[in-house]
Order: C-alpha cells, then sequence, then structure tokens
C-alpha cells in the first residue's frame, strides 16, 4: 500500500453534521477536534520571536540546549532520571512520527504493528503506509509473534484510559520476547483528572519502575500542542533506546525532518516553566467540570476519561445517531468510528473549545434530559 491507496480522511464524513451544527440560531459548538484554542504562553511567543534570525540549517538532533531542556523535564515531570543527549530527539509534531515510525524503522509487509482498541487513525496508517498489518490490541499476551511495533497511547486519544506501571511493565516484557520496539505516545501526560492521576504523575513508558532500568527497545514520544497549546509549532521529541534514537536520526537527517530554529528555542523555555502548564490545566480541569455533569444528565455514560483533552461517552445508540442528536443542539463531536471498530457506540468531546462555548453546550444538553 502506498500514499496513493490511503482511504479518505475521515473527519470529511462529519461534514454534514457541522452543517446542522452552525444551523443553531446560537451558533455551533465545536467539540469535534482537539486543537487547542487558549493563547500560546507569552514566555514562549517571546521566545520564538527572539530566535528569528535562523539563517543557518537547525540541527536536526535539535541544539544541545533543548536536548538538555528535554533531558531534565523527563526527570523533573516524568520521574525520568539518567537520560542524556543520545537519549532524545527533537520531531517535527508528534503526528508524522506516529505515521512514519514504521517506515523509519525498516518495516514492511509481514509485519505486524499493534495499537490500542481504541485508537488515533495515524497508527494504523503508518503501518499501512509501508505495506505492514495493523493489529489492534489491548492484550499483551494476545499479540502476535510477528509483532515488531507496539504502540501504547497512555493517556489515550479518543478515550482518557490511563496505563498504571503494572500494565506498561507488562506491555514491554511481551514486546521484548516478541522483539518488537515498545513506543508510548504520551502526550496528554500532564492532564490527569480521575484519581490518583489527579495528584499523581501519569507514569512514563521509560519510568524505572517500569523499565527495571533498562531503556532497550523503549521510546516515549511526547508532545507540547496540548499543554502548552503550541499546536501551530509543531514542536514535540521523543526519548528512550539509544541505539533506535540513533536510526531514527540517521534517517531523518537524510529525509530533512529538522524542527525549525525559532521552535527549538521556544521549547526550551516551554519544557523550563511549568507556571503556563498549570494554568492551562486548571483551564481544562473547569471546562471538564461543566461538560462532564452536563453529558451525564442527558443520559451520556462517560467511559475512561481519567486523562486528557476528551469525553468518551456513549448513551447506547449508534455514534452517528448521537452525532444528529447533538448537532441538533448545534453541538459537534467525533464519532467512535474514526477510532477503531470497536467502539461503534462511543463519541468524543473535546475540551479544546472556550469557556463561553462549553458553558454554552451544558445549557443546550439540558434540553435532552
Amino acid at each position: 500500500m502506498g500514499v496513493a491507496d490511503l482511504a479518505d480522511y475521515p473527519w470529511d464524513a462529519v461534514a454534514p453534521y457541522a452543517e446542522r451544527a452552525r444551523a443553531h440560531p446560537d451558533g455551533i459548538v465545536d467539540l469535534s477536534v482537539g486543537s487547542p484554542v487558549d493563547a500560546t504562553p507569552p514566555v514562549v511567543a517571546d521566545a520564538l520571536r527572539a530566535a528569528t534570525d535562523a539563517h543557518a540549517y537547525p540541527q536536526t538532533m535539535g541544539t544541545p540546549a533543548l536536548r538538555a531542556a528535554i533531558v531534565e523535564w523527563y526527570e523533573r515531570r516524568r520521574g525520568v532520571p539518567g537520560l542524556t543527549a543520545a537519549n532524545v530527539l527533537p520531531t517535527v509534531g508528534s503526528k508524522e512520527l506516529v505515521a512514519l515510525l514504521p517506515l523509519l524503522l525498516g518495516l514492511g509487509p509481514g509485519d505486524v504493528v499493534v495499537h490500542p482498541r481504541a485508537a488515533y487513525p495515524s497508527y494504523e496508517v503508518g503501518a499501512r503506509l509501508v505495506g505492514a498489518t495493523p493489529c489492534s490490541s489491548d492484550v499483551p499476551a494476545d499479540w502476535p509473534a510477528e509483532t515488531r511495533l507496539v504502540w501504547l497511547n497512555s493517556p489515550g486519544n479518543p478515550d482518557g484510559r490511563v496505563l498504571d506501571v503494572a500494565q506498561l511493565r507488562a506491555a514491554i516484557a511481551r514486546a521484548r520476547e516478541l522483539g518488537a520496539v515498545l513506543a508510548s505516545d504520551e502526550c496528554y501526560a500532564e492532564l490527569g483528572w480521575a484519581a490518583p492521576w489527579d495528584a499523581a504523575p501519569i507514569p512514563s513508558a521509560l519510568d524505572p519502575r517500569v523499565t527495571d532500568g533498562s531503556l532497550e527497545g523503549v521510546l516515549s514520544v511526547y508532545s507540547l500542542s496540548k499543554q502548552s497549546n503550541l499546536a501551530g509549532y509543531r514542536a514535540a521529541f521523543l526519548a528512550g533506546d539509544p541505539q533506535i534514537v540513533a536510526r531514527l536520526l540517521t534517517a531523518r537527517k537524510h529525509l530533512g525532518l529538522m524542527l525549525p530554529a525559532p521552535v527549538q528555542a521556544a521549547m526550551v523555555v516551554a519544557l523550563g516553566d511549568d507556571a503556563h502548564v498549570a494554568e492551562q490545566k486548571e483551564r481544562y480541569r473547569a471546562r471538564r467540570a461543566l461538560l462532564k455533569p452536563a453529558l451525564e444528565g442527558a443520559g451520556f455514560r462517560i467511559d475512561a476519561s481519567e486523562a486528557g483533552l476528551y469525553l468518551w461517552a456513549t448513551e447506547g445508540r449508534d455514534a452517528w445517531e448521537s452525532l444528529g442528536r447533538l448537532a441538533d443542539l448545534g453541538i459537534l463531536a467525533g464519532p467512535g468510528h474514526f477510532y477503531g471498530s470497536h467502539f461503534p457506540q462511543h463519541i468524543r468531546l473535546s475540551l479544546t473549545a472556550p469557556d463561553e462555548r462549553i458553558a454554552a453546550a451544558a445549557a443546550r444538553l439540558a434540553e435532552m434530559s
């Protein structure tokens, strides 16, 4: 399978529901896509502006300052000590890495790429792009012998599920048994809501409690899009097994996958400033506190949703029917059909809407009660 054989972009199917929602007298409340709406923190924007004299090519491996900032961030915020510059690598956002990792690892026909049952489509797209076989499974014992790459996503998109230390340990043990690379997509890790993740750090796949001190075969992927409102900067990075990082660095040099120098400078500041992250989390907490009970009052059950930017909801009917009912209230959501075949009755609602729009959604949902 090649690029020309990829399916149409799934969000195109939501367009008719968006039109219905826009017809509401008070306008649409778009909760379908998790694109940040809040301002980029001034401290980060100032760093970008100060670095605009970027006349030379940027370093694919990242500047020494950026690599040091990533290393320090993993220890301070994720409980992962002992990393060095050889363990980390910036990426042009995290989506390109998710989609390209099977290619960069040399996978192809006959290889299996495992991803969560409720999963963002890019994991499957990356597998199909190289002719590998995608496999949706949350049970390590069921992963086939041909598995060469395992994607975890904790906290998950769309379901907000968090994997604890024991679950991460089991996944890594099975991946190593199979000789597979395990890559953990962790870009919502600063946004924990339900106990114990409202008070305790969400564990990384690189956590020493998980790895027993060995990073062999393990990668962690992180993005600043969510915690720092930097989606437009395409600011992300990976960390883990230095041998795999070196292979990826070589491939990325050949492909010209380098992060713009001003963005690298802005990332250094963003990674070192915890205050703006805490402020943004409180914005999302307040929106969640309005939207979640409103959905439950309207007859939806909220599943998982322990962390992250989404509420994973069902009212026991097909997701497209739920989308239509919400669209008539001027609310746009995302259907569970987009996230695999296992959740046809779920919808995903994002917290990335302005406070006034979240409040409007909560008021409109009262009409469904």
